[in-house]
């Protein structure tokens, strides 16, 4: 029988499918089930927690002032309605691909696809990003200990006057030859990062309350609610690592449980850390010296001690902790890439197994090249602009999807299901578009052209590669949908 192309646009992977061949239910998995909950969370909270709560305080506090506090609260309510629409697609499709997944299973093909193409851009530009913000406070720490930096040429891209940015590239090498050895091995050394970049945050907040002045919050709100809102804004993005829990629904132990658990304690963590930082920030020091202060929490601590480790310890934590969110970049990428290959959507090679370790390495050494060569030749800013539009619309598509799936699978079993449904979900797609609306031009252009080459992709590819399609899944050949 001839199938009609809005049949094949829409047409949805049944969850029972996913779960026969990704062994949700047996335990079993192509890919290996080692990580508990603590390696979970460990991905959670290192995939959020790093540049952005070093470097955003001196961009957010100038917009809005002490009442930033408020601001990291209203981002944090934003990204929590988001999580908690992930934990429960995350109980109830536990599998590699995070919102490509969950859009395959409630909204259709061609929308996966798209879901897909905008995971993609988050990840791959996001582990660029980080790796040449890393590159930067490599020598910022070198000039700190050692009195030297690296030579301008090999540590800046062209257009920065540089040749390559040697550092950002060796980050990145570092980071795939750790998922190379394992899932288990990447989330060990990911957690250690955690705890330390955690303590640092806590160094932070224990010190720099000593140098609490209530003076500095007596004109909380200078800048009014729309200070407050524009800084939201800025800090929504602080947030976004918390879908990385998602991506390792084939490599958890446990899944149904796990995720769901996991990503809400990643995000109270997070907001906790965010909110006491801001806090005692902007209580240590007038509001208005943050604008243009560089590494602003390593200043705030020397003027609260008189001296000028902090701003060493402080480097260094930082360096930690951008490790850690270009390792969970690469990580994301590639189990998206791996369950994209498996659905036939890309070429087979990604989908490929090392029988050993039991990790995707071609596909693995291939997004390393790809991203090392944005690290390495591009600057941080064009990088940044690129990130932010893939995230919400994977954000977005998340929200509805948990309502799409509660219609057409009403029974499927769920490990978490979203409170106040269906009001949570749309409060979700209301609080991105929100954001969304103050994006830059360029971003949108960006994500327009980026989608549109998405849809070439998927006319000229993946509608004739589709497994699903080819009736090549177990169950499928039986008739409808198995959900």
């Amino acid at each position: 029988m001839t199938t009609s192309l809005r049949e094949q646009l829409l047409r949805r992977k049944p969850v029972g499918e996913m779960a026969a061949e990704t062994g949700a239910d047996s335990g079993t998995s192509e890919l290996s089930r080692s990580l508990g909950l603590w390696h979970l969370c460990a991905i959670g909270i290192g995939g959020t927690i790093g540049t952005g709560i070093f470097f955003i305080l001196n961009q957010a506090v100038p917009v809005a002032g002490p009442a930033v506090i408020w601001s990291f609260v209203l981002a944090a309510v934003v990204a929590g309605l988001t999580a908690v629409c992930y934990a429960e697609l995350a109980g109830a499709v536990p599998v590699s691909g995070s919102s490509y997944s969950y859009a395959y299973a409630a909204l259709g093909e061609v929308i996966a696809l798209a879901v897909g193409a905008c995971l993609l851009l988050e990840w791959g530009v996001a582990g660029a990003a980080t790796a040449v913000g890393w590159s930067e406070y490599v020598n910022r720490l070198l000039d700190n200990v050692f009195g030297f930096q690296l030579p301008h040429a090999l540590s800046n891209a062209p257009e920065q006057g540089g040749v390559f940015n040697l550092p950002a590239v060796l980050l990145i090498v570092m980071c795939a030859t750790l998922l190379i050895r394992g899932a288990s091995e990447s989330a060990t050394v990911n957690a250690i990062m955690v705890a330390i970049k955690i303590s640092v945050l806590i160094m932070f907040i224990l010190i720099g309350s000593q140098g609490w002045n209530s003076d500095n919050l007596s004109n909380f709100a200078p800048f009014g609610f729309h200070g407050v809102e524009a800084a939201a804004g800025m800090i929504f993005f602080s947030f976004i690592g918390l879908d990385g829990v998602a991506t390792a629904g084939e490599e958890a132990k446990n899944p149904k449980r796990n995720l769901p658990l996991a990503i809400m304690i990643s995000l109270l963590v997070v907001t906790t850390l965010y909110v006491l930082t801001s806090l005692v920030g902007v209580a240590a020091q007038p509001y208005d010296e943050f604008e243009g202060q560089e590494a602003g929490l390593a200043r705030i601590l020397e003027n609260v001690v008189g001296a000028s480790w902090p701003g060493t310890v402080l480097a260094a934590g930082a360096i930690i902790s951008i490790f850690s969110v270009t390792l969970i970049s690469l990580y994301g990428q590639t189990r998206i890439l791996f369950a994209m290959s498996r659905d036939g959507m890309i070429p087979e090679i990604f989908h490929k197994v090392n029988p050993r370790t039991m990790t995707p390495v071609p596909n693995t050494i291939m997004v390393a090249i790809v991203i090392s060569l944005l690290a390495g030749l591009i600057p941080i800013n064009f990088l940044a602009e690129m990130t932010s539009i893939g995230t919400l619309v994977a954000f977005i598509t998340v929200s509805i999807g948990v309502i799409a799936l509660r219609r057409s699978a009403p029974n499927l079993p769920r490990g978490f299901k979203v409170p106040l449904y269906p009001i949570t979900p749309i409060l979700s797609v209301v609080g991105c578009l929100w954001i969304i609306k103050d994006l830059r031009p360029v971003t949108l252009y960006v994500f327009v052209i980026w989608i549109a080459g998405a849809m070439v992709w998927y006319f000229l590819y993946s509608r004739h590669h589709s497994h699903l399609g080819r009736r090549e899944h177990v169950g499928l050949a039986g008739g409808e949908d198995a959900q």
